[in-house]
């Protein structure tokens, strides 16, 4: 894991006005967060492997082993990301992983748990980051899994598919020409 030292971060420290709005926080991942963010990898994964016939060990082996191989390939691709798990009402609830380029922001990841899907966060932090990207003239992009629920959000907030890359679409927003986020 990269050098990167536990502290809070406020939304607001980024800019983000809706996350400040839905009481999110961040801090930057530790050590210590890679257990709930093992666990929170699992539950963006336990439903396609329901249909396996694995054990719950093989299959908290199997997730656990891709956990790690994400983290690393995640950390080595990109050293320059804000490593975020993501917070409300003092309970982790999430993480953002997010890389500035000079022509995008990119979002490594974002999930959430369970209980704390469908509602708003994840609308709030990408709305956020194309209000970011537009005031700096730059796109923002996304891999995403073909069958994932999310994929109906990124659209809805004007993401189109740049390049199929097999199991994951690259998305992109890009602003308008106007300079203003082209979804509200």
């Amino acid at each position: 894991m990269s050098n990167v030292l536990a502290r809070s971060v406020q939304a607001a420290s980024f800019g983000w006005r809706r996350a400040t709005d839905a009481s999110l926080t961040f801090r930057s991942i530790a050590e210590t967060d890679l257990r709930f963010l093992g666990q929170l990898y699992a539950s963006t994964r336990i439903e396609e492997l329901s249909v396996t016939g694995w054990s719950e060990a093989q299959t908290a082996d199997f997730l656990a082993s891709q956990f790690q191989a994400q983290h690393a390939h995640y950390q080595r691709y990109y050293p320059k990301a804000d490593w975020l798990v993501i917070v409300h009402a003092g309970e982790d609830i999430g993480r953002l992983y997010v890389e500035r380029w000079p022509s995008q922001v990119r979002i490594i990841d974002i999930a959430f748990l369970p209980a704390h899907r469908g509602k708003g966060f994840g609308t709030a932090l990408l709305r956020d980051l194309m209000d970011e990207a537009a005031a700096t003239g730059k796109a923002v992009s996304i891999h995403v899994e073909k069958h994932n629920p999310a994929m109906r959000l990124y659209r809805r907030l004007g993401f189109t598919t740049v390049e199929d890359k097999g199991v994951y679409d690259l998305m992109r927003w890009e602003t308008t020409s106007a300079g203003v986020t082209a979804a509200t």
